[in-house]
């Protein structure tokens, strides 16, 4: 069963500086649409919709991202995204950005918590949808953001 999910994107033009790099803000737009696609194709529901059905939502409470090579306009890269924490109340996603050699782009950590629209309040994730998220659990070996990035970048010089 497939844990890591993965979309394909072309960098646009209008997304990159003068120097025709990809601006960081819009790392973090190519990176969160795709996991946004990748929900919705593998776990069956749009955030929209879950949260008209609920009334909840994930609310970011942390980004963590390192750019470890630079991305010029019209490369194509692929994004993967996977679930690497889970407990009752928060989730963590890594996504990477890679290029068309395997090389990682950039890292991206992204912690959630679950929040009640109508509450205002943190609460607890239904276990339905604890059992879903650990159902796509991913354990890596490192368990830092820091840890993470190091590991990255030393295969990124042996590719």
């Amino acid at each position: 069963m497939e844990k890591e999910f993965s979309s394909t994107v072309k960098i646009r033009f209008s997304d990159c500086d003068p120097l025709g790099h990809l601006n960081n803000v819009k790392y973090l737009e190519y990176m969160l649409h795709a996991r946004e696609d990748h929900v919705e194709k593998n776990y069956g529901f749009t955030y929209e919709e879950y949260l008209e059905k609920t009334g909840s939502i994930w609310i970011t409470v942390n980004n963590e991202i390192a750019y470890l090579k630079e991305v010029r306009y019209n490369a194509t890269v692929e994004i993967t995204s996977k679930t690497i924490f889970v407990n009752d109340l928060t989730v963590v996603v890594e996504l990477l950005m890679k290029d068309e050699n395997g090389h990682i782009n950039a890292v991206f950590w992204l912690t959630v918590i679950y929040f009640n629209m109508k509450t205002r309040k943190a609460e607890k994730m239904p276990k339905s949808i604890i059992d879903q998220f650990e159902h796509f659990l991913v354990a890596i070996d490192h368990h830092t953001f820091k840890e993470r990035v190091a590991f990255f970048r030393s295969q990124n010089k042996i590719k």
